[in-house]
C-alpha cells in the first residue's frame, strides 16, 4: 500500500463517504520532474536519460523489472524541413533505457491521426532505419485489438487498444511543440494517438466532438500506468503541431506525473500552464499523479527552468498565455 492509498483508507475509516469524495480532499505530494540538458541526439543520449530517470523516478528499476513497457512516440506526419515527430534516435535510446532497467519487453506503438499507412510514415520518419528491429517491436494502434472502457463521466464506452490497456507501463515519448488548438502538445496530448483510427476514423473526430481539452484529460485519466519523456532537443514553435518552425530548445523533460511534466515544459516554453485549458482542467481533478500544475506542487530536479527556458512563438489566439 502506498502513501496515497493509506491516506484515502484512513479517511474512509472514519467517514461515511465514497472513495472518490475522499480522493478530492487528499493533499497531493510533490511530483518529481527532471529537466535534462541535451544539445544533440548523437552524444551520450542514453546516459542523459539514465540521469533523468534517477532524478525523476528513483524506484524505476524495481518497478520496471520483468514488466511490459510500451513507448508511445509522437509520430504524426513527415516533412523533411521541420521536426514534427519524436526523433527516432531518442525513441531508440528510451528503448535501450528500459531494457537496461530490466523490462521483459519494450514495444513501440502509435496510431497516427493523419496517415493511414503507419508503416510508410515510420519509414519516412527514419524509425525503420534507426531502430534495427522496428518491424518486430512496433504495434499500429490504429489496427490493434481493442477493449471497451467507460469514459467521459461514464456516459459512453470508448474502445482503446489492448496493447495500451494491458501494458504494465506506458511511456509517452512526446515532442515539445506548440499547438494551434490546445496551445501546447506535450506528453498528455500525445495520447490522442492511442485512439484507434479503424474505429473512430481519421483524424479521430470523436475526440474533437467531445472537446480537445476534455479528451486530453480523459485519456490520461483512463491510462494511469504512465511515465513521460518529452523530446525538446529540437522542438517546434509557432503554428504547431505540423506547420510550425523548428527551435533548438536543448532539453529533455521526464517524470511520472504527466501534468507536472507538461507544466514544466510549458514554463520552459515561457507559457503559463495555469492558463492552458487542459492543464487547468487536469489540476481540478486532484488525482495524484495527474494534478501537479502549480510550481509549489513540483519537485524540480536536474537543470533549472530559468537556465533553459526561452519564449516560444505562438499563434495570436494564445498570446495571452505568455509568462511575464
Amino acid at each position: 500500500m502506498n502513501r496515497r492509498d493509506l491516506l484515502v483508507g484512513a479517511a474512509l475509516s472514519g467517514l461515511s463517504c465514497s472513495k472518490s469524495d475522499v480522493e478530492a480532499r487528499v493533499v497531493l505530494e510533490k511530483s518529481n520532474v527532471a529537466v535534462i540538458k541535451a544539445s544533440s541526439y548523437e552524444s551520450e543520449l542514453l546516459s542523459k536519460l539514465e540521469e533523468g530517470m534517477r532524478e525523476a523516478w528513483p524506484d524505476a528499476p524495481a518497478f520496471v523489472r520483468d514488466k511490459t513497457v510500451v513507448l508511445k512516440p509522437n509520430l504524426v506526419e513527415f516533412d523533411q524541413n521541420t521536426c514534427i515527430n519524436t526523433d527516432p534516435r531518442l525513441v531508440l535510446a528510451c528503448r535501450e533505457l528500459f531494457l537496461k532497467l530490466g523490462a521483459k519487453s519494450v514495444l513501440i506503438a502509435e496510431g497516427p491521426g493523419h496517415r493511414r499507412d503507419t508503416w510508410d510514415l515510420a519509414d519516412q520518419a527514419g524509425y525503420r532505419k534507426i531502430i534495427s528491429d522496428f518491424d518486430g517491436s512496433f504495434v499500429d494502434l490504429n489496427l490493434d485489438d481493442v477493449k471497451s472502457v467507460r469514459a467521459y463521466g461514464d456516459s459512453m464506452d470508448l474502445f482503446l487498444p489492448k496493447s495500451i490497456l494491458d501494458a504494465d507501463l506506458v511511456v509517452s515519448v512526446a515532442k515539445m511543440k506548440t499547438h494551434h488548438w490546445a496551445a501546447a502538445t506535450l506528453s498528455m496530448k500525445n495520447f490522442f494517438g492511442i485512439v484507434p483510427g479503424s474505429i473512430y476514423g481519421w483524424p479521430k473526430n470523436l475526440l474533437h466532438y467531445q472537446g480537445i481539452d476534455k479528451s486530453i484529460v480523459e485519456l490520461n485519466r483512463i491510462v494511469r500506468h504512465t511515465f513521460a519523456i518529452v523530446d525538446g532537443i529540437v522542438a517546434m514553435e509557432g503554428n504547431g503541431p505540423i506547420q510550425g518552425t523548428p527551435v533548438s530548445a536543448g532539453v529533455v523533460v521526464m517524470g511520472k506525473d504527466v501534468a507536472a511534466v507538461d507544466s514544466t515544459c510549458a514554463r520552459l516554453m515561457k507559457l503559463d500552464p495555469l492558463k492552458i485549458a487542459y492543464l487547468k482542467n487536469s489540476a481540478a481533478l486532484r488525482i495524484p499523479g495527474l494534478g501537479a500544475v502549480e510550481e509549489a506542487q513540483i519537485e524540480q530536479r536536474g537543470e533549472t527552468i530559468s537556465s533553459l527556458s526561452r519564449p516560444f512563438a505562438v499563434i495570436d489566439d494564445f498570446a495571452g498565455l505568455r509568462l511575464a
